[in-house]
Formats: C-alpha cells, structure tokens, sequence
C-alpha cells in the first residue's frame, strides 16, 4: 500500500485577512470617506473669513452652517460604522481562533511547558480583540491620509507645507521611538504578569493545604514580591509611553501654532489671506492627530502585536496533519519499539531503548522504583509525550497516523492525578460528548464497578460535582475517572496507579475492570506501586533509570527478580511478598 503523504496546512492567522476581505474594503471606504469629511472644519473656517466676513453675508454664512451640519453628521455617522466594524473584526478574530486557542491549552501536556499559568493563548485573544475593538486601529488607518492633508498645505502655500512636513517628520520620530523603546517593556510586563498569574493560581487551587498547615502569610509575602514586579514593570512601560504621548500632543499643538505664525506672516506680507491662516493651523492639527493617537495608543499597539505573534505560533501548534485515510479501530497488538522519550522542551532521556508488545487480551504491569520512568512510559504511550527515537504501534500503525481524536476514541487513560471537569457525571464518563447514549454512559460505569455508587447520590448520573470534582471523595474521583477510561470499549487501556486512593471494594471493583478489558480483548498496562493491583495482570515490566530489567510472565518475573539492579530488585521482592500476603 502507497504512503498517504500528508499535506501542509497554512498559516492559519493569514487565511484571516482573506476571509475579512470585505470587511477591511469597508474600513478601507469608510477610512477615505471620514478623512475627506475632515475637511469641512478648515474649508468652513476658510469660507468664513474669506467670503462671509468681507461680505456681511449673513445668507450665505447661513447656508454653510446648513451644509457644515450634515457633513459633520455623516462624519459622525461614518464613523461610527467604522467603530462598529471594527468591533465586528475584533470579534470575528475571537470567533475564529477562540476554540484554537483552547486546544492550545488543553493539548499544552504535549508540548514545551509555557510560562505562567499556561492561559495566555486565552489572553492574547482577548488583547487581540480588545485592540481591534478600540480607537488604536482608526489611527492606523488615518495614517496613510496625512500625505494627503500636508499636498493641501503647500496648496495653501509652500511655508505652510514645509512646517507641516518638519512636523509630521518629528512626530513620526516620536512614533519610531515609542516603537523600539517600548517592545522589550511590554514583553517583560507580560512575562512577569504570567508569572503572577500563575502564582495566584497555584495559591488557589492549593488554598487547602495552604490554610490547614498555615503558611498563608509566607505566600503574601512571596506575592508582594512578585506584585512589585510587575507593578514596576507597568510602572516603566506607562512612564515611557505617556511620556512620549505628552511630548507628541505638546510638539502638535506647538506646530500648530507654529503654522499659524508662519500664516499670519504670509498674511501681513499679503502672500496669504486670513482665512488661509486659520483654515492651515486646522488642517495641519488634522493632519498630524493621527501620529499623536497612534503613539498614545502605542502601548496596546505593541501589546496586541506581541499577542498576535504567539497567539499566530500556538495556533499552528495545534493543527493537525491531514489524514486522508480513516485507519480501522486497533485490535490486535501495542508494541513498543526502541523507544527513547524526554519531557517535552527537554533533552534529558528518561526511557532509553526500550521495546516490548503486548496483544489482545493482555494486562501488563509496569513496576520499578521513582523516577524509573513508569508515568512517562505512559504519557508516551497514550500520546501525550512525542518521542525522541523509536515508534509506538497500534496494530503495526504509529500513533501519529491517528487524528488526535480518532486515536483518543480507542484509548481509555487515567492518570495518577484523576482531573474531572465542573458538569456532571455522566457528562464527565462520557468525556462531554454531547451525542453520548445513556447506554454507553451506564456500561461505563457498570464496567468500572461505579454504577452502584453513582445511582446512589441523590440526583445520580446528573450529579453536579463542581471543579476539579471537589464534591467528591478522592477514591470516588479516582473510581469515576476509571469509568471514563472505559467509555465506549476502548481497545488500549493504560491505567497509572489506579489504587492510590481506592478501599478494598474499589480495588475489587478495579480488578474486575481490568478482567473486563482483557476478556473483550483489549489490552490493559498497568503502572503499580502496590501489589494488590498486579492481581489482573499475567505479563511484568520491570523498569530502572528508563530501561527494562525483565519483561515477561507475572509469576516468572516476581519470583526471580532482576538480579542487576539491587534497588529494583528490593522493589520486585516487595511487591512478591505483597501478593503472596494478599493471595
């Protein structure tokens, strides 16, 4: 059979700007529209003192009056709808890559760990859209019309477009400025706002621990410090940017009179008349407020840049390879080969070489002291940890042929942290797929022996358990977590110290689940520190420092031991003589 190549997929930020086509015309319309209509005020002041006053008309000063309203009312109109469409490109962006966005987090497990509290994908959205959503864009798109108003000013005459120019060329100076001098601040307020973040978090979620062994005051302390960071490194950002916003708006309304002194000099010399004057120093402030907005907005600016950037990178992480060929369900064999595996973003080993199969119907135990690499091994195996070398087969196809949710559908994990989601029970077994039968939800729970114990509660499989599954107890999240890796009869069943928090009737409940797998012939790896749990299994996989000290039958390994390694050794007789007690 040919290799299905798979097909590169392009920037998923870019294909934006072709699907908002329409809507950045429509800025672009609306943009020229209200620059053109920003003319009224200095045309009208140029009317007024050239042609109503001289005259003493006050018909005609009327009639300007009238036409002067309604072009500042369709001004007004204008833009507003630009404001509007801006909101809706905001928005547009925050509808397109918000579910994106939260893959990046869920999915963080499989990649490099992110600084802080690992939200900032969700954060850099809602700067994204915030700056869209604001006045920072209409200046941006009031830039390129200031070569247009400084033509007007060397039409009014060439001394008044010569000082328009020096001006706009020492307020665009400031904006450069503003530009290099405030990236690295606003990359470092970032950073040390995700530290914060994080530290807030954590000091939440452990608020337990925290309070019954009362070292809240030292956490304050270590939060003031991380506060002052951070506040100082706002602090400095602020500083720099409304100091340059201050001097902007000071050298415009110094041009301004600047150009007006240069007017009333053309006007005494009778070069120019006063309504020129007038009508110049208006223009010119219109001309050059552009600059000064963008340079009082240029701290979002940079924020919401640095934003788009990581927010463009985190996106592509989370796109998929086509897969053009839908593989069959696994049924047969996991094998492991060569494998060599590191914690995603580093290049220490923690497996080094190692390689085993299992087939269906088989329940392996993995044993070995900490830090042999057990939970790794399992990590890798699931899909969550890419390897450094050596492949992980379902039925002779490397993991990476599946789609992430094609493969998940034939995976069954519970991890030694059991995590459950704010919603119910039943949406939690059934993983909160919104099609979930009520039959595949019960045979779930039946399967992992929680069925009893669920019907039991007051509103049973609609049992509300809140975040993180605080309502329940530590054995019965760990119970409800085993049921959601058996939800729909997947084929790889991988289970990290599913007892650490079980009694004896969860322990027999967890050794008829795993007898279930393997009778429905699936296969079942079991990570174990105590014996009690080996019971289900017929194979041993014995680990020291990432490589195998023994694979083989249950009874072959547990009596012999690895003779190499004295510490793993020591570990395998404690485990031989836990069974021997519980036999």
């Amino acid at each position: 059979m040919s290799e299905v190549k798979s097909l590169p997929q392009p920037r998923p930020l870019l294909g934006l700007f072709s699907s908002l086509r329409v809507a950045a015309l429509g800025l672009g319309v609306t943009s020229c529209l209200v620059n053109v209509l920003a003319l009224t005020g200095s045309f009208f002041m140029l009317q007024v003192y050239d042609r109503v006053i001289p005259s003493r008309s006050l018909p005609t000063l009327f009639g300007l009056a009238v036409i002067v309203v309604a072009l500042f009312a369709f001004q007004w109109l204008l833009d507003l709808t630009r404001s509007l469409l801006l909101g809706r490109v905001g928005r547009a962006v925050d509808e397109r890559f918000s579910g994106r966005a939260f893959l990046s987090v869920a999915l963080s497990a499989s990649r490099k760990p992110s600084p802080g509290d690992g939200l900032q994908t969700i954060r850099d959205i809602d700067t994204v859209r915030g700056f869209l959503s604001g006045p920072g864009p209409s200046a941006l798109f009031d830039l390129p019309w200031m070569p247009f108003y400084l033509a007007l000013c060397f039409l009014f005459h060439s001394w008044i477009g010569l000082t328009a120019t020096a001006g706009a060329l020492i307020l665009t100076g400031l904006a450069l400025l503003a530009e290099l001098r405030s990236r690295e601040p606003t990359r470092q307020t970032v950073a040390i706002l995700q530290e914060r973040m994080a530290f807030a978090e954590t000091a939440r979620r452990n608020s337990e621990v925290v309070v019954a062994m009362g070292f809240a005051a030292m956490l304050s302390a270590r939060w003031a410090e991380i506060n002052q960071r951070h506040l100082d490194s706002h602090l400095r950002t602020a500083t720099l940017v409304n100091s340059l916003s201050t001097l902007s708006r000071s050298a415009r309304m110094l041009l301004q009179s600047a150009v007006l002194a240069v007017g009333a000099i053309l006007v005494i010399r009778q070069e120019a008349t006063g309504g020129i004057m007038i009508a110049s120093s208006i223009l010119v402030s219109r001309a050059l407020a552009p600059i000064e907005l963008a340079i009082a907005h240029w701290r979002g600016f940079a924020a919401a840049r640095q934003a788009w950037s990581r927010l463009d990178r985190d996106v592509r992480l989370t796109e998929d390879t086509r897969h053009d060929v839908a593989l069959p369900a696994p049924r047969q064999s996991l094998t492991v080969e060569n494998l060599h595996l590191g914690a995603p973003g580093s290049k220490m080993p923690i497996i080094r070489g190692l390689s085993f199969e299992m087939r269906a119907g088989e329940a392996v135990g993995v044993v070995g002291p900490s830090a042999s690499g057990k939970s790794s091994l399992a990590r890798a195996i699931v899909g969550l940890w890419p390897a450094f070398g050596g492949d992980i087969r379902l039925d002779g196809a490397s993991l990476s042929q599946w789609a992430p949710e094609a493969r998940g559908r034939h995976i069954g994990y519970l991890p030694q942290d059991v995590s459950l989601f704010d919603g119910t029970i039943a949406e939690n077994i059934a993983r909160f797929d919104p099609e979930a039968s009520s039959a595949l939800i019960i045979a779930a729970a039946k399967a992992a022996g929680v069925y009893d114990m669920i019907v039991g509660f007051a509103e049973g499989f609609d049992t509300r358990i809140g975040e993180q599954g605080r309502a329940l107890s530590a054995g019965q999240r760990q119970r409800i977590g085993l049921a959601r890796a058996l939800y729909a009869d997947p084929f790889l069943v991988v289970l990290d110290e599913p007892n650490s928090n079980l009694d004896v009737e969860g322990e027999l409940a967890l050794a008829q689940a795993i007898d279930g797998v393997r009778s429905r012939q699936g296969v079942v790896l079991v990570i174990a520190h105590r014996s009690s749990v080996l019971s289900g299994v017929d194979k041993v996989l014995v680990l020291e420092g990432g490589r195998a000290k023994a694979f083989g039958a249950k009874g072959d390994v547990l009596r012999t031991g690895p003779k190499p390694a004295a510490a793993t050794g020591s570990f395998v007789r404690l485990l031989r003589a836990g069974g021997e007690m519980s036999s």
